[in-house]
């Protein structure tokens, strides 16, 4: 068990959810991820799919294992998904010829197509999400929310996870 420390504010401080980074950011997620979906779903896509397609617009053909690290989500999440954009029509998977344990993940040609028409939604959804804000501003809420990520990151590597913590 930890130490305890003196933390930033008042452990009593953090029962309003609205002084939460954690709360305000799950929160801001979850509009946001509405707000595409109401734009991908007229394309078929849903803001899961979408979470994955960026991935793979960036890198075809990467192995599952290194889609669900790159997604952020656990393994058995990711076949499902993939299960979803398979049957959609967006992506292919292809065993190893050399490693039949790997399985390669590449976009079919309908869902090349569909980066030039859902990526300009993603950034209509940024401008709206950022109304208000100057250039700079949202520069300095990226930094912000990136440097929360990286102290998170650490200790999110070292984090049992729920398989790991018996009854």
């Amino acid at each position: 068990m930890s130490k305890s420390k003196a933390t930033r504010q008042p452990a009593a401080y953090y029962r309003l959810p609205e002084n939460s980074i954690g709360y305000l950011s799950r929160v801001m997620f979850r509009s946001f991820s509405r707000a595409l979906e109401r734009r991908t779903l007229e394309h078929g896509v849903s803001a899961g799919q979408w979470r994955f397609l960026r991935q793979l617009w960036r890198e075809d053909g990467i192995t599952q294992r290194e889609l669900s690290a790159r997604v952020g989500m656990r393994e058995p999440t990711t076949v499902v998904a993939l299960k979803s954009l398979e049957a959609a029509g967006l992506v292919r998977r292809e065993k190893s010829k050399i490693d039949r344990r790997k399985i390669y993940i590449h976009l079919t040609d309908h869902a090349k197509a569909l980066e030039d028409v859902l990526v300009p939604m993603n950034a209509e959804v940024h401008d709206l999400a950022t109304a208000g804000l100057s250039d700079a501003e949202v520069e300095v809420l990226q930094s912000l929310l990136r440097r929360v990520i990286a102290n998170l990151a650490e200790e999110a590597q070292d984090a049992p996870t729920l398989s790991d913590v018996r009854a």
